[in-house]
């Protein structure tokens, strides 16, 4: 049996804080994507693009997003991957979902806030990680603005995969795909970053550059820009395994403490 994962990126427009016209348009891509595929990467707030406005749209927990993805989940029998804006003891929350087919969903609360679109003045942060396994791999998913802060994504030789899920301006491409990396060959470890393409209700244009990274800092598979596109990809772990067995930097690494 194979130790490979497969692995289905979606880049897409979203429409401004309409989450039933979203909702269908994600519906039909996971429909198109191979049968083979196991996880599949949604954009950050890929229900209502990057709001402001959380009173506005937040939903309670199993509120219609997490419904959507469980349901998603469990049609395509895949893992799903998204954030969706959350609203939980009276704290609205960047909330990243990990949806299983079986039902079961883990969540992420986005660290960093972006503080330069006021994202820390709406939105509470999250101050654990979530670290979830999946057959033989380990994976640690973030969100956008995370990306900036690499102490946050340190691997400790305890996962294989990070994945950003992004709403990444173009003004800001070239320091999304640098970042993304850097933090591919810091880490030893695939790189998957999912962005959004379009512009938001805000103005700003996204051309995604959603992209795979090897760990050892190689693109191998990216989208063109301004357009919708799924990236389909296999990841090898026998060339992962290779990498850290040959040449293990993490054993050098510095130690360190994060405090909250």
């Amino acid at each position: 049996m194979s130790k490979n994962l497969f692995v289905s990126c979606i880049q897409a427009d979203l429409v401004w804080e309409n989450k039933e016209v979203n909702f269908q348009n994600f519906e039909r891509k996971i429909q198109q994507l191979p049968k083979n595929s196991q996880l599949v990467i949604l954009p950050e707030m890929f229900s209502t693009g990057f709001s402001m406005i959380p009173e506005k749209l937040a939903e309670p927990v199993n509120g219609v997003g997490m419904v959507w993805l469980k349901n998603q989940a469990t049609l395509s029998n895949k893992i799903i991957i998204g954030s969706i804006i959350i609203k939980e003891s009276g704290k609205y929350y960047n909330r990243l979902i990990v949806s299983f087919p079986d039902g079961n969903q883990l969540i992420y609360n986005k660290r960093h806030l972006f503080r330069m679109a006021g994202e820390d003045k709406h939105y509470s942060a999250g101050d654990q990680k979530l670290l979830f396994k999946t057959e033989n791999w380990a994976i640690l998913p973030l969100v956008c603005y995370d990306l900036r802060f690499p102490v946050w994504s340190r691997n400790r030789n305890n996962y294989d995969l990070l994945i950003y899920i992004a709403n990444w301006p173009e003004s800001r491409s070239y320091q999304w795909k640098s970042l993304l990396i850097a933090r591919a060959i810091e880490n030893q470890s695939y790189v998957i970053g999912v962005n959004r393409v379009g512009i938001d209700g805000n103005g700003i244009n996204h051309t995604g550059g959603s992209m795979i990274i090897n760990p050892y800092g190689e693109i191998i598979m990216q989208t063109e820009p301004n357009m919708e596109q799924i990236l389909n990809v296999e990841l090898s772990f026998d060339d992962l395994d290779i990498l850290k067995k040959k040449f293990p930097v993490y054993l050098d690494a510095d130690e360190f403490e994060i405090k909250n």
